[in-house]
């Protein structure tokens, strides 16, 4: 009797068998007849029937599955639409700061040549006057003396926003949104875009237009600081979430390979371009207080002429005048504050590269570095070096210490 149960059981999966294939069955469960040897009689369901239900739903198991793995592998809409939002916007930035260049780099043309003009002409008129007496002694005076106020005013206006700074700082953010460009470019042509890359996309937007505003009123970078830092464009490094299971091409060479690299930067090529930096920033300020502190000296020379003190007043506002010219030549001619900024950006340059290996080799989790193999190849080709040229360089390195002359980069 312990088998009644038994073929209740297989009756009802016959019957349930049935209805997935022709939608209305009926199973006939048979009771169990007590045969002449004492035993039970079953009719069992065909082996046919019951392979098939096991068939089908294996094959439904297995379409669900590969349904799920091709939809997992298309990129969402909405990333690549908000990725290229990004790419739009920062295609007008790269428009934006290149007009914004050219005009401060005019700005920088005509103020210098006015100011110039302006003060050799006050000179000019200074020394007429010391050569007349009577009326014409007078306008003359206070024409020149008006003329290096007006020029010292607008020496000072001139020596705060630093035109050529403020170009050069324009040319490098227009470079560096282009450069951001192609790099979502290159996401949304290679692979597929997740949440993660609209995040890192925007932080750097972000980052970018903080370290070069537009403005001048406000937010106006630091024309002269206390120290000079190396310039900073990029956001804090995230930790990466994509990870591959292939060694990455990771080496314990390798790791060794760029912490060399990494020392030479910090000791040579960053240490230089901040000294170089430094020694620019002096001159630059040496040049801007005396610019219009000449003019100043210069007013006051021709604002004294006539008096009991005229053959001096004469001479100090003639020259003064004179090398004020000079020196804003020097200054804004040549762009000091330019170099400046140039120096300041190379070495936030190196600096970038330092913090990006150092993100690397930092990551315990090889998976998660970027690919070992890829990675050498841009550090080469940033500092303008072939893959054997870096692999003598971190050898030297190891082997000199502190003592190597030899910088990481070739490019400048």
């Amino acid at each position: 009797m312990a088998s009644l149960p038994s073929s209740s059981v297989i009756g009802s999966l016959a019957y349930s068998s049935g209805c997935c294939r022709r939608g209305m069955t009926r199973a006939a469960i048979n009771m169990p007849k007590l045969g002449r040897t004492g035993g039970l009689s079953l009719r069992l369901p065909p082996r046919d029937l019951v392979q098939e239900v096991l068939d089908a739903a294996t094959t439904s198991h297995v379409e669900k599955k590969y349904q799920s793995k091709t939809v997992s592998n298309v990129s969402d809409p909405m990333v690549i639409a908000k990725l290229h939002a990004i790419m739009e916007a920062v295609a007008d930035r790269v428009e934006m700061h290149k007009n914004i260049g050219e005009q401060r780099d005019n700005w920088n043309s005509l103020l210098l040549t006015s100011i110039n003009a302006i003060t050799l002409t006050a000179a000019t008129m200074a020394g007429i006057a010391a050569t007349n007496v009577g009326g014409p002694l007078m306008a003359l005076k206070l024409s020149s003396t008006l003329m290096y106020l007006e020029a010292t005013g607008m020496l000072v206006v001139m020596n705060k926003i630093q035109p050529s700074q403020l170009v050069e700082e324009q040319r490098n953010a227009a470079r560096l949104f282009k450069q951001l460009h192609y790099q979502i470019q290159t996401t949304l042509s290679s692979g597929n875009p997740n949440t993660y890359d609209v995040e890192e996309a925007m932080e750097k937007v972000l980052a970018l237009d903080k370290a070069y505003p537009l403005p001048l009123i406000g937010v106006m970078l630091e024309k002269f600081p206390e120290t000079v830092e190396p310039a900073v464009w990029w956001p804090q490094h995230r930790e990466r979430q994509e990870r591959r299971t292939d060694g990455n091409g990771w080496s314990v060479e390798l790791e060794e390979e760029m912490r060399e690299i990494v020392g030479v930067l910090k000791r040579k090529d960053t240490e230089d371009y901040l000294r170089l930096g430094n020694i620019a920033l002096k001159v630059n300020k040496i040049l801007s207080i005396s610019g219009p502190l000449l003019t100043g000296i210069a007013a006051c020379g021709t604002a004294f002429m006539g008096s009991s003190h005229a053959p001096w007043a004469a001479i100090v506002g003639v020259v003064a005048g004179a090398m004020a010219s000079v020196v804003n030549t020097m200054e804004h001619g040549g762009q000091v504050g330019m170099v400046f900024e140039m120096y300041r950006s190379n070495a936030g340059f190196f600096r970038l590269m330092e913090e990006t290996i150092e993100s690397n080799l930092n990551e315990r989790d090889v998976g998660r570095r970027e690919k070992g193999e890829l990675f050498e190849m841009k550090v080469a080709l940033k500092l303008g070096r072939s893959l054997s040229g870096l692999k003598n360089l971190a050898a030297s390195s190891s082997k000199k210490g502190e003592a190597i002359d030899e910088f990481a980069s070739k490019l400048f």
